[in-house]
């Protein structure tokens, strides 16, 4: 029986760790392609792969932390993971290697030593995923498969329809999802041909019916006819849900009330919900871009804390203003990507189109307008909110001119 693949994250850096005599090269040589490998002196063009985005092997003398430093520092700065495959053949045949090559078998000891010393700490030093081979035959019959990173579903063309913050808005989210042509029985939402709703996050809190609101999102989701990204909110619902110390404010009390009502078994859903959403997405062979709180080129289809903490709370320092509100620095005022971006988090008196981007949360918790964006039609459609759930601590803005719908490239 031949042994389940090794799944291999991509883009990624896979850093090739043995002893000399291991079969390293070998091993690379057979499941990577030579373009892929690097090898020697690699700094300088790892750096230059990993900026764009593609999967990444080094073949070099890594039994040393001091070597796979440089490759974990290089994984880090350009926000993607770095995977450990390890080849640890028994010493006798790293021996038998070396004396068949005419060279000292007592030379590869120092490596082979250092790499058993270090090898329980692979994932301290900063490796997403190891794997070790430890025999001939395992590390003959082993077979790659590639695996996207979460974000990344370029595979999925469309057509969408992004849904902003909804914020507990049940009624509003069932008529915006009627206008757009879903079929809507009680929480049973069935889309029309062909099309996917996403969520942009930020479906809890504020309104009358968060719990009613989970329900369609997962439902939808566990049907195949929804995405979703997590917003703010969303992240620290999870985090009370773990039992861990946060305020319940800006309506989380009430979610949490609500969630109480339904039941445990709800509430584990929900947390395992939430736990699989990805930090952004990235659709339609990268055309466009789905984050909660929008996202710069640079992060785009990468993975990374600081990736996720942008696609949550954009871009903040931790200031705050003089209502003790978190300033927001507009990084779509310099946003110049090729990929629509679509967003939320900053409620809005009406979408606007600035640099290939748009934020369509237009506060209906706060009395304004539940909004979707129909894509690739980009066609904006909204329903009135019922009532203002929640006084706005100021009012919404009203964007000024953008530069218009964009063309899809």
């Amino acid at each position: 029986m031949n042994p389940p693949p090794l799944p291999l994250p991509s883009p990624a850096v896979i850093a090739l760790i043995g002893a000399p005599g291991s079969g390293k090269s070998t091993f690379a040589a057979r499941h990577f392609g030579p373009e892929e490998v690097l090898s020697g002196d690699f700094s300088q063009e790892l750096e230059g792969r990993l900026s764009r985005g593609e999967l990444t092997v080094v073949d070099a003398p890594l039994t040393h932390p001091d070597g796979r430093r440089r490759v974990l520092e290089a994984s880090r700065a350009h926000d993607l993971p770095a995977v450990a495959v390890v080849l640890d053949p028994p010493r006798q045949v790293l021996e038998e290697r070396a004396v068949r090559a005419g060279l000292d078998p007592a030379a590869l000891l120092p490596d082979f030593a250092e790499l058993r010393r270090t090898l329980s700490g692979l994932q301290k030093e900063g490796f997403r995923q190891v794997y070790v081979l430890h025999s001939v035959d395992e590390i003959d019959a082993a077979q790659i498969v590639r695996v996207p990173l979460p974000p990344d579903r370029r595979d999925l063309p469309g057509p969408f329809d992004f849904i902003g913050d909804v914020h507990g808005c049940l009624p509003e989210l069932l008529e915006l999802l009627a206008e757009l042509g879903y079929s809507v029985s009680d929480l049973d939402v069935t889309p029309p041909a062909g099309r996917t709703a996403v969520f942009l996050g930020d479906l809890t809190d504020r309104g009358p019916d968060s719990a009613g609101v989970l329900r369609v999102a997962m439902g939808m989701a566990a049907a195949g006819t929804a995405l979703c990204v997590p917003g703010n909110h969303d992240e620290k619902l999870a985090r009370a849900l773990d039992g861990k110390a946060v305020k319940a404010m800006h309506g989380l009390d009430g979610t949490l009330a609500q969630l109480d009502a339904a039941g445990e078994d709800f509430k584990t859903q929900v947390r395992a919900f939430i736990g699989t959403l990805p930090s952004h997405l990235v659709l339609d062979g990268g055309r466009v871009v789905v984050a909660h709180a929008g996202l710069p080129t640079r992060y785009q289809g990468r993975m990374a804390s600081r990736v996720r903490s942008f696609a949550l709370y954009g871009d903040v320092d931790g200031s705050r203003d003089e209502l003790g509100l978190p300033i927001r620095r507009d990084w779509a005022a310099q946003y110049r990507g090729a990929a629509i971006v679509v967003y939320g988090h900053t409620p809005i008196a009406a979408p606007v189109w600035i640099n290939r981007t748009v934020d369509i949360d237009t506060g209906c918790a706060f009395g304004n307008a539940l909004t979707a964006l129909r894509y690739p039609e980009l066609e904006f459609v909204s329903v009135p909110a019922r009532q203002m759930y929640v006084t706005p601590p100021r009012s919404l803005p009203l964007l000024g001119p953008g530069t218009g719908t964009p063309e899809l490239s």
